[in-house]
C-alpha cells in the first residue's frame, strides 16, 4: 500500500486508518522511525514477555537437562 502522510508544524503524522488497519497499529502503539538510504523507515515497535525464572522453573530446566544427558552422547575430551 502507498500512500501520502503529511507532517504537520508540531511534527505529528498521521496515518490513515486504511494503513492502521492492514499493518494492525491501534491507538497508542509505538512505532520505531529509521533513516535508511533510500528513506524513512516506520515499523511497529513490538515487546516480547520476560519470563523471570523462579526457584520451581530453574528445577524445570535442571530435569530436562538431565534426561537430556541420558540420551546424549558424551562430549569426548580432545587427545593431546
Amino acid at each position: 500500500m502507498k500512500t501520502t502522510l503529511t507532517v504537520t508544524s508540531r511534527g505529528v503524522v498521521t496515518l490513515p486508518a486504511k494503513l492502521r488497519k492492514s499493518l494492525g497499529i491501534k491507538a497508542d502503539d509505538q512505532l520505531i522511525a529509521e533513516t535508511r538510504p533510500e528513506g524513512l523507515l516506520r515499523r511497529p515497535a513490538i515487546a516480547l514477555p520476560i519470563e523471570i525464572y523462579n526457584e520451581k522453573r530453574v528445577r524445570e530446566f535442571d530435569e530436562a537437562e538431565a534426561e537430556l544427558a541420558k540420551v546424549l552422547p558424551a562430549k569426548k575430551k580432545p587427545r593431546r
